[in-house]
C-alpha cells in the first residue's frame, strides 16, 4: 500500500482513539488497520501510537505526523474532487497545436466561439507547420491536414478540404493557362513546406493520386505571404480554397485544373487515448465536429 493510504490509516486511528472504530469507518478489518499502521511505523523508523488493551494514544511523533499531514491530505482530497469536477465539467486549461494557416483564418473565430460556450476553459495554441509529439510537448489535440501514420494517436476526420491552384489573370494570360497537371512543368511555383526541397502538388486522375513535381520560386513555411505573392502576379499558388476564397470571387486570383482537384485531403483532429480525456477535450472535440460539419 501507498505511504499516503497509510497516513489516511494512523489518521483514521488517531482521530477515533480506537483501531476498531477506524475499522469501521474504513470499512476493513481491525486487523488490516493495526497491519498498516505498523508498516507505516516501519517505513518512518518511529512508534507513532502506544497501544494497551483499553486505549491507543499518540506518541510525541504520532502528534506530529497528525498535525503536518493534516493540509497534505487536505490537498489531496481537494485535488481528486477537482479532477472529479473536470472530468463532467469543461474546465481547466487545453494544449493545442495547429498549422500556422489555419490559425490566420479559421481557428481564431472557432475558439472564440467555443471559450464565449465554456468560459471556465483556458487554451494554450502552438501554431506550427512541424509536427510535435505531443506526449512529449503535453499537447492535448492536434490539429493537422492530410493522413497521419502514428498508431498511437486517435484520429477523427473534422473537414474535406478542397484545395486549388491559382494566380493572377495577368500571370495566366503572359504564361498559359494549364489544361493538365504536367502543364505546370512550365510554371513559376509558389510554394509552402517545412523543408524547401522538391516540391510535389497533389491531383487526382481517374480516382487516383497524381503527384506532379513542380519548380518553387518562392518557398515559405505558412501559406498565407503567398497569397499576397501571386496577386501580384509572381506566380501559381496551390493551397485550401478556403484561405484564397474572397480573392477568387472578386476575381483577384483566377482558378485552374479544378476537374484534377484531389478529394482525399482532410484536415484530422488527433489525441492520445480514448479513456479518461477531461471534459473540456471532450467538449472541444464535439464543438469544432460540429462547427465544421455545418460548412
Amino acid at each position: 500500500m501507498d505511504t499516503l493510504e497509510l497516513i489516511r490509516t494512523f489518521r483514521e486511528v488517531a482521530n477515533r482513539g480506537s483501531f476498531s472504530m477506524a475499522a469501521r469507518s474504513l470499512d476493513v478489518s481491525k486487523a488490516n488497520v493495526s497491519k498498516h499502521v505498523a508498516q507505516l511505523e516501519t517505513r518512518l523508523g518511529v512508534r507513532l501510537l502506544n497501544r494497551s488493551t483499553r486505549t491507543v494514544s499518540l506518541t510525541d511523533a504520532g502528534s506530529l505526523l497528525l498535525e503536518r499531514s493534516a493540509p497534505l491530505v487536505e490537498m489531496i482530497e481537494l485535488t481528486r474532487l477537482e479532477l472529479q469536477q473536470r472530468s463532467r465539467l469543461p474546465s481547466g486549461r487545453l494544449r493545442l497545436t495547429a498549422p500556422q494557416g489555419l490559425g490566420h483564418y479559421q481557428l481564431p473565430e472557432l475558439l472564440a466561439k467555443f471559450m464565449a460556450k465554456y468560459p471556465d476553459v483556458t487554451v494554450s495554441v502552438d501554431l506550427s507547420n512541424h509536427v510535435l509529439d505531443m506526449v512529449l510537448e503535453g499537447i492535448d489535440l492536434a490539429l493537422r491536414v492530410g493522413p497521419i501514420p502514428d498508431g498511437n494517436l486517435i484520429v477523427r476526420k473534422l473537414q474535406q478540404l478542397p484545395f486549388v491552384v491559382c494566380a493572377a489573370p495577368a500571370y495566366w494570360e503572359q504564361r498559359g493557362l494549364p489544361e493538365h497537371p504536367d502543364d505546370l512543368a512550365e510554371h513559376e511555383a509558389l510554394t509552402f513546406s517545412v523543408r524547401d526541397t522538391a516540391h510535389e502538388w497533389q491531383f487526382e486522375i481517374d480516382g487516383q493520386p497524381y503527384p506532379v513535381p513542380v519548380r518553387s520560386r518562392v518557398n515559405t513555411t505558412d501559406p498565407m505571404p503567398l497569397v499576397s505573392l501571386a496577386l501580384r502576379g509572381l506566380g501559381m499558388l496551390w493551397a485550401p480554397r478556403s484561405i484564397v476564397q474572397e480573392h477568387l470571387e472578386s476575381g483577384a486570383l483566377q482558378g485552374a485544373l479544378q476537374d484534377f482537384s484531389p478529394r482525399n485531403v482532410w484536415l484530422y483532429a488527433a489525441y492520445t487515448q480514448r479513456r479518461h480525456n477531461s471534459a473540456a477535450l471532450k467538449a472541444l472535440l464535439a464543438f469544432l465536429d460540429e462547427q465544421w460539419r455545418k460548412d
